[in-house]
């Protein structure tokens, strides 16, 4: 099969139960051996399906695997959170546009949106032919009453002149408070399903057994485990740590011939999602984690072949994984002593 979208999954599924076995083709092998017999990049289901036979009577590919419990559930969780943050996301983007058009100033007097003194005036005054008719004093005691006396007068003063010279759309108010409204109900909806699918991990994360170990990393919390078990299912099924490096498109690749000697880059041809989880928490690592932190500040500043900040931030995603696989398979917690291991212990302080 090829596992394009999730079509393929209940066939998949079902095969299995009835101990069929299935193997899986790489869509993007089919897409690029399909000019190779009419030199043509037409597509059917015909010639689709030849491809794929072909490549799997070559041997070009995969043992299918459907991860099955706990794991089956931390997948599903992590995919649901992925979809519901991609949608927060819109809707908070939503929410800037409107602002943009509407109160293009307002950013300037509230950074978090979100945040209390910021709802109160989106939800009661969020326009600028109303912020016009208040007084200081009068802005100023809505604002303390719906914060509980944390903003003031000084954030009413800042935004009583943000409206006065802002150049703010000022027509379709009524059109623009609906659709106000209505994003910030969707702000709010999403957030709870967060909260909802983050506690349901949490939970699956804790019936793995494994998750003090991955805990114990500084910096790593429980939506980063979870996910990073949600991508890569049962790690015994991992011989070494570079097969999931390779899962995650962080392998190396270089493009040379002849003489000419290109630039070495990372593949991207894993899962995108497994590649992301592993980024973000190497930009948390590098602010939170001692250890990582200045290993990352090492490959920023050394002598011979200094990387650029995204580059060394690559090189802390795959130390990470190393490290978690490293902590699960041999059943250990962090420490803080062994994570760079001599050599690399040596090369920081040679770097002093």
């Amino acid at each position: 099969m090829e596992p394009s979208g999730h079509y393929w999954k209940p066939l998949a599924s079902y095969l299995v139960n009835a101990g069929i076995p299935g193997v899986i083709v790489n869509p993007y092998h089919v897409k690029k051996q399909k000019e190779l017999d009419d030199n043509s990049p037409t597509k059917n289901d015909r010639k689709d399906a030849l491809i794929i036979t072909t490549l799997t009577w070559e041997g070009r590919f995969s043992r299918c695997y459907l991860p099955k419990g706990i794991w089956a559930e931390l997948r599903g969780y992590t995919q649901s959170r992925h979809q519901q943050k991609a949608k927060l996301n819109a809707a908070q983007n939503n929410l800037v546009a409107i602002l943009d058009e509407y109160f293009p100033e307002y950013q300037r007097v509230f950074k978090n949106l979100l945040g209390k003194a910021s709802l109160y005036i989106l939800t009661h005054h969020p326009f600028l032919a109303e912020l016009k008719q208040f007084t200081v004093e009068e802005l100023t005691a809505e604002l303390k009453a719906a914060t509980n006396g944390k903003v003031g007068q000084k954030r009413a003063v800042l935004l009583l002149a943000a409206a006065q010279e802002s150049i703010g759309v000022a027509e379709g108010l009524s059109a623009a408070r609906l659709r106000l409204a209505q994003c910030l109900e969707e702000i709010f909806f999403w957030q709870k399903q967060l909260a909802r699918t983050e506690a349901a991990m949490a939970e699956a994360l804790a019936k793995t057994g494994l998750a003090a170990y991955l805990l114990s990393i500084p910096g790593i919390g429980i939506v980063t485990a979870a996910s990073f078990l949600g991508e890569v299912g049962d790690l015994t099924r991992y011989e070494d740590w570079r097969q999931i490096r390779k899962l995650a498109g962080y392998n190396l690749t270089e493009n040379s011939s002849g003489e000419h000697k290109g630039k070495t880059k990372i593949s991207k041809r894993g899962w995108p999602g497994l590649r992301n989880i592993l980024y973000q928490a190497a930009l948390v690592l590098v602010a939170k984690n001692p250890q990582f932190k200045a290993l990352y500040h090492y490959l920023k500043t050394r002598r011979k072949n200094p990387l650029k900040g995204k580059q060394a931030l690559v090189v802390i995603a795959c130390k990470l994984l190393r490290v978690m696989f490293t902590l699960v398979k041999e059943k250990r917690l962090y420490d803080p002593k062994k994570v760079l291991g001599a050599y690399r212990q040596q090369q920081l302080r040679n770097a002093v």
